[in-house]
């Protein structure tokens, strides 16, 4: 699974080359971006070419995915820590409930021509 993992990530990189390649020009092209708020001083960004704007949303979407798959993994080892707990804590008691002797008193004889 690891080895088809890597391929797959391979294979997305070289993908990502051959397309930041192919259109370069397109990626240099630069923007200005302009804020104009009420009530506020308009914002106008310096030129900034397409290929920064790319990589900087790219990067963004890592570090949030990243933050939110960091907290799912605490919320799941925590599930985990729980739900093991409650499962040693049944063995238990079904450990205990299996030596527990027969007090009844009231038992029938087995009849041997019952079977």
């Amino acid at each position: 699974m690891s080895h088809l993992k890597a391929i797959v990530f391979i294979l997305i990189g070289v993908a990502v080359v051959v397309l930041a390649v192919q259109n370069q020009a397109a990626l240099s092209t630069t923007v200005k971006f302009r804020m104009n708020p009420p009530f506020f001083q308009e914002f106008t960004t310096s030129d900034i070419s397409l290929f920064e704007i790319v990589i900087v949303t790219f990067l963004l979407g890592v570090l949030l995915i990243g933050l939110y798959g960091i907290t799912e993994r605490f919320r799941l080892k925590k599930k985990i820590k729980v739900l093991t707990r409650t499962l040693e804590e049944r063995e238990k008691e079904v450990n205990n409930l299996r030596n527990l002797p027969i007090t009844s008193d009231h038992v029938p004889p087995s009849r041997p021509d019952a079977a």
